[in-house]
């Protein structure tokens, strides 16, 4: 697993600069609840009324609100890829499919925070999102964003609690 940085954005910076540091820094703290990880923990269920949430689960889901939030909503692309709009199964999102390595689950996850990288740096944080049907598509860029630090930020702390309940790792970064 390629190391990501863990560093705190800089105490003096402007805002957008703030902003996708401290998002940066929640997406490695997932990257790093996952290492040495092995595949069977990592679709163990730990916790006995969420089986879905597993650490491959969690990246799985992470990966596709990445895409949900900016490459749906903000760029009103089609929804029909992402299982996060599948109405027929609860939770398509948090089931990564059988036999795909958390190595791969991460690798997808971090394109796909690369493609969101690349979107948010095009545009203004007072952009709004385009797609016609979705009344969240109305948020400015700036709110999306500060939205998945939040979901983000959620997810490391399952992780966290995940992970110490898998094998007694633990840790902030």
């Amino acid at each position: 697993m390629t190391s990501i940085s863990r560093d705190r954005p800089p105490f003096e910076a402007d805002e957008r600069t703030q902003l996708t540091g401290w998002y940066q820094l929640q997406r490695s703290i997932v990257h790093f609840k996952c290492e040495g990880l092995s595949e069977a923990d990592a679709r163990r269920a730990v916790l006995p009324d969420s089986p879905s949430m597993t650490v491959a689960g969690i990246v799985s889901h992470l990966r596709w609100v990445e895409h949900c939030w900016f490459e749906v909503l903000f760029l009103g692309g089609d929804p029909s890829v992402n299982p996060s709009f599948d109405e027929e199964v609860e939770d398509a999102d948090l089931m990564p499919a059988e036999g795909v390595p958390l190595e791969q689950l991460l690798a997808e996850y971090a394109e796909q925070c690369a493609r969101s990288d690349e979107i948010i740096a095009a545009h203004a944080l007072e952009t709004t999102g385009r797609h016609p049907d979705f009344t969240s598509a109305r948020a400015s860029l700036r709110w999306m964003v500060l939205h998945m630090v939040e979901e983000t930020a959620r997810h490391a702390g399952h992780l966290d609690t995940i992970r110490e309940l898998l094998d007694g790792e633990k840790g902030y970064y």
